[in-house]
């Protein structure tokens, strides 16, 4: 009787693209804590490496101005700053999943949503410290609440809390 059942949910097309569309989600809340972790923080220590400017400049920005960071004030694609090496990392991720839209359109669109909103997300946040306090408390705890080895999260915490790395600050209570 549950072999029938899943025979019918597994053959019906709006099952598999809705199952596409939430591993998407998954895959790229676990590439947004994989990076974050062990590309910006990692590779970014080495103040030569291209990841530098976060750790560096962004990390740097936040904390003297309390999660503030006037470089999203204003976007300018032509000066190479923090923000413009943001917007080409994304746009690099956007272009290496392109081949695998052709396959899985739902899979890639989730995960093309999910930079997007990373993005509006992330450059909120700091732009708008209370709103990050109120919404992605988990990002302004990574900046702000005395641990930057933990929270890597920026969009939705369920990597942080799969992989034990969500930690909340009494800091800032």
């Amino acid at each position: 009787m549950i072999i029938q059942y899943l025979k019918i949910f597994f053959n019906d097309p709006m099952f598999t693209l809705a199952v596409q569309f939430f591993l998407g989600l998954l895959y790229a809340n676990a590439g947004e804590w994989l990076v974050h972790k062990h590309i910006l923080h990692a590779l970014g220590k080495n103040r030569h490496s291209f990841w530098a400017y976060h750790l560096h400049e962004h990390h740097a920005v936040c904390t003297s101005n309390s999660m503030l960071d006037p470089g999203y004030q204003k976007l300018t694609l032509t000066t190479w700053n923090t923000q413009s090496k943001e917007l080409v990392v994304l746009a690099g991720i956007v272009l290496l999943h392109v081949p695998i839209f052709l396959i899985f359109p739902l899979f890639t669109s989730a995960v093309y949503a999910s930079l997007a909103l990373y993005y509006y997300k992330h450059r909120k946040a700091h732009l708008d410290p209370v709103w990050a306090r109120r919404h992605l408390r988990w990002h302004y705890e990574h900046h702000l609440g005395g641990n930057t080895g933990a929270n890597w999260c920026v969009t939705w915490p369920w990597f942080d809390y799969l992989m034990g790395t969500r930690l909340k600050s009494k800091r800032l209570d």
